[in-house]
């Protein structure tokens, strides 16, 4: 299930497209030093080793999209933009969507810094967390942050999610394996 658009009370989240090109560009260049601290990075794997890769992992724009519209398709990750009204303001993804005895999955975001402290974030964040509660029928979702980035834990919280502990080294951000946070929802009406 692939949804068009979630409408919210002062945002809109739609699928990326391949006209959005210019803007997520012009954007993420305009906050790369306010988001690499949260940015996921990729781990250095030995040459040799069967999982090493060469040349540049990271796809471009176009492939992303196509590698986005891929996985909804297949109901695996659902990725929208943020916008209010024509500005992009950032962006959310739904991952790791797992069906059968979990039904569950994660949630991953980043916002403009222009756009910060203004609720945004928190609304997308209701806003897909609804998607996957009554559009998918999910039980679970979680949102793993670093535990220093308080405005971050902030929109877990406001968003209805709930502490649940610590993951030691969770995930490669920012040139390093990081500890997070792990907030979490559920859907009572799964039983």
């Amino acid at each position: 299930m692939s949804p068009t658009v979630l409408l919210g009370t002062e945002i809109i989240l739609r699928p990326m497209r391949y006209r959005d090109r210019k803007k997520w560009n012009r954007v993420r260049v305009e906050n790369r030093e306010w988001l690499t601290p949260w940015e996921a990075t990729l781990p250095t794997i030995p040459v040799g080793n069967p999982a090493h890769e060469s040349g540049d992992p990271r796809p471009t724009f176009f492939e992303m999209v196509g590698n986005l519209k891929q996985e909804a398709k297949a109901g695996r990750s659902y990725s929208f933009l943020i916008w209010k009204d024509a500005n992009l303001v950032g962006q959310i993804t739904m991952g790791g969507v797992m069906f059968g005895a979990m039904r569950g999955a994660h949630i991953g975001y980043w916002i403009d810094r222009n756009f910060a402290n203004r609720g945004y974030t928190t609304e997308a964040v209701k806003l897909v967390s609804e998607f996957g509660f009554h559009q998918l029928g999910l039980h679970r979702i979680e949102i793993n942050i670093r535990p220093e980035n308080d405005a971050s834990c902030r929109v877990a919280e406001k968003a209805g999610f709930e502490f649940e502990g610590f993951r030691k080294g969770y995930l490669h951000i920012d040139g390093a394996w990081r500890d997070h946070k792990c907030f979490v929802k559920t859907n009572e009406l799964i039983q």
